[in-house]
Formats: structure tokens, C-alpha cells, sequence
């Protein structure tokens, strides 16, 4: 955790123990408030360093374009393309740029699969449907867990 952090932390417990000298119920809700506080900033610490790879069929379904939207550098990105039986790979690609690949054909749908290494030499990898009529994974309006069939 940065320095700053910790002086903020430490600047806020010392509020919490004054305003626990004016009223215990305000100190007890100065105490929530920095939990909370402190929560946040080990998430957003623990999120800090993470690149998101989404890989999507270009508009005229002629080219691969595989972008990192996350706020980290990804290394050695590997892409299969199945069942066209097509892999590339990318050396590196940085935070929010894309890499286009060019395809000789239109393609109609496609599975693809993708691996990468973070900075910190972690190994992930995910798979993506593409598809040319709309039917991909790429949907903004797709709630993240869904409670109801979606679609």
C-alpha cells in the first residue's frame, strides 16, 4: 500500500477515536465509514496492475480485432481461432490500443481463444464466440450476473 494511503488510514482512525470522545454512536459511524474507505483502497490496490483482453470480429468481418481495456501491460498474447485453424501472436500490447488482424475472407462465425501473461508473470486465458450476425459476446447491455434468462 502507498504512503499516501497509509497516512490517509491513520489520519482517519484518529478522527474516528475524537469523534468517539464527542459520542459513541458518531465514532462507531466514523468507524464504518473508514472500513468502508479502507476496503475501497484495497480494492482498487489489488486491481491496479490487471490487463483485460476482449477479442471482436471488425465490422466487415474481414479482420480480428483484439484490444487490451484493461490499465495493464499484456505480454506473449496468443490467438486461436477455431475452426478456422488460424493462431497469431501479439509480443505485447499496452494499456487501451488494439491490434487488428487481417483475415483473406469473411468469416460468419468463430470461436476464439486467447492467452496472455500479465506483469507480474501471471497466466490467463479466455474464449470468445464471434459472430458476424450480432450474436456476440460483446454485449454492453448484458447484465454481469444474470438472475433471469438473458435473451
Amino acid at each position: 500500500m502507498e504512503k499516501f494511503y497509509k497516512i490517509l488510514l491513520a489520519a482517519g482512525a484518529l478522527i474516528c477515536l475524537f469523534l468517539f470522545w464527542i459520542d459513541i454512536y458518531l465514532g462507531a459511524m466514523g468507524v464504518i465509514i473508514l472500513v468502508a474507505l479502507a476496503i475501497s483502497i484495497l480494492i482498487m490496490e489489488d486491481s491496479r496492475i490487471l490487463p483485460e483482453i476482449s477479442v471482436r470480429l471488425g465490422d466487415d468481418a474481414k479482420k480480428i480485432v483484439v484490444e487490451n481495456t484493461g490499465n495493464a501491460l499484456a505480454n506473449r498474447i496468443h490467438v486461436t481461432l477455431i475452426p478456422l485453424d488460424i493462431e497469431f501472436d501479439i509480443p505485447e500490447l499496452s494499456a487501451d490500443t488494439r491490434y487488428e488482424y487481417p483475415l483473406t475472407h469473411m468469416i460468419g462465425e468463430v470461436k476464439a481463444e486467447v492467452t496472455f501473461d500479465d506483469a507480474n508473470g501471471g497466466h490467463a486465458s479466455r474464449t470468445f464466440s464471434l459472430s458476424a450476425l450480432g450474436k456476440s459476446d460483446d454485449d454492453l447491455l448484458r447484465p454481469m450476473f444474470p438472475l433471469f434468462k438473458w435473451k
